[in-house]
């Protein structure tokens, strides 16, 4: 099996990056802000999903004996999320009520609700930072009304926002509507190492090791999004360095250029 980049929490000196991988597929604008950074810095981003989705079937997602109809709030943390809980419905062919809410970590995957539903913002809400923190602010604010749909994947739910629900005893279930399978990315490292490697999943963390058992961190640096990804690093026992989201950084991409701005500042 290939090597790569010890485990270890220590920290060591900076290198100065080239190449930067963001485990997620390459943005479809090319007015990303990630592009913003590859000029701004002039480094190379390569974008490379760690791994796959496969949607659950109806027949499957059956089981689970949920009524899609009877839920007046839905959950979304990603856009994947919003595909398959469409997806689901039509295959199951669902009518979703137009009445129904939907809550969005962020107003990225509150605007992707587009390409399935008239927008409109007395039924659309997200967090004002990203967070799940925020996101649940805005979900405190309907609790007493509505019955929840928590869209996740089978190997994936956010424990933040799962203790949340239960502990402001909201009316909740977890529909788990797709499933995560590791990527093979052995190829990407065939030539040249990454100096940054950036995390947005549990699985993604998973499948790094999947693809690489035996993986050094050394001076690689190490990012991650959300609290549940960073505590995927943490008991990996990967040193991060590079989290998010935190106060002036509500995003991977502000936290990178926070910290490629502090290397700049180092020179």
């Amino acid at each position: 099996m290939a090597k790569i980049g010890s485990k270890t929490g220590t920290a060591v000196k900076a290198v100065a990056p080239k190449r930067i991988l963001i485990s997620q597929p390459k943005p479809e604008s090319d007015k990303s802000p990630y592009y913003d950074l590859e000029r701004k810095y002039q480094v190379e981003l390569v974008f490379h999903p760690f791994i796959k989705l496969d949607g659950i079937p109806a027949k499957e997602f059956r089981k689970q004996k949920i009524d899609i109809a009877a839920y007046t709030g839905v959950i979304f943390t990603s856009r994947n999320a919003i595909d398959h809980f469409f997806r689901t419905a039509e295959e199951m062919k669902v009518s979703i009520s137009q009445d129904t809410k939907y809550f969005c970590i962020t107003e990225a995957v509150a605007l992707y609700l587009q390409k399935f539903i008239l927008y409109r913002k007395r039924k659309v809400f997200y967090g004002a930072d990203g967070s799940s923190k925020s996101m649940l602010d805005v979900i405190n604010k309907h609790k007493e009304n509505e019955k929840f749909l928590y869209v996740c994947s089978e190997n994936q739910q956010d424990n933040d926002i799962c203790g949340w629900l239960k502990l402001h005893k909201c009316s909740f279930d977890l529909a788990f509507m797709y499933r995560s399978i590791s990527n093979d990315i052995t190829p990407l490292f065939a030539k040249k190492g990454f100096e940054i490697i950036c995390f947005f999943t549990p699985s993604g963390v998973k499948s790094l090791f999947d693809n690489f058992p035996e993986f050094k961190q050394n001076k690689v640096v190490i990012g991650a999004f959300g609290s549940n990804t960073s505590k995927a690093v943490e008991d990996a026992k990967l040193r991060l360095d590079i989290k998010a989201p935190a106060p002036q950084r509500p995003s991977l991409v502000a936290a990178l250029d926070h910290y490629l701005q502090s290397l700049v500042a180092k020179k």
